[in-house]
């Protein structure tokens, strides 16, 4: 498998578990609390429509939005990520960016920063967790591949 085939193939696959699990930490915490668990759909959506926007219109749009940040960070953090202690320097990593999103670039938008930090701090940390896991998960198998001499 050529380079480039193996950076995409590893982008897809981290950043398909990640963006699709990543949201557990906030649904849960809003769960546990009595909050409204589709607040943080709604105020991603509303970041390209109007917030006054049907549920279904907004959850489109957050749809749209969640994979499109969810995999420019995804190829970005491919690219640069170490292959020794993968999850760690992820998770390191989306810290970091959690601050750009949530405190510089969520000020722009007021749903997004009326969300509580830390429930949507714990999603990108998920994130960098699931997308860490996932890297080394794509990386040892092309080893143990190699390994072996297929």
């Amino acid at each position: 498998m050529s380079k480039l085939r193996q950076y995409w193939s590893d982008v897809l696959a981290a950043g398909a578990c990640a963006a699709l699990f990543s949201g557990i930490p906030s649904t849960v915490y809003a769960l546990v609390t009595g909050g409204d668990v589709f607040e943080a759909t709604r105020a991603a959506g509303s970041m390209i429509v109007p917030s006054t926007s049907t549920d279904g219109r907004l959850f489109i749009a957050a749809a749209v939005v969640h994979l499109a940040v969810s995999f420019f960070w995804t190829a970005i953090l491919v690219w640069l990520l170490p292959h020794k202690r993968t999850v760690l320097w992820a998770m390191v990593a989306l810290s970091i960016i959690a601050v750009l999103d949530l405190l510089v670039i969520g000020r722009m938008f007021p749903q997004i920063s009326a969300l509580a930090f830390w429930p949507q701090f714990a999603d990108h940390l998920a994130f960098g967790a699931l997308l860490g896991a996932t890297l080394e998960w794509q990386r040892r198998g092309r080893r143990s591949i190699i390994g072996s001499g297929r």
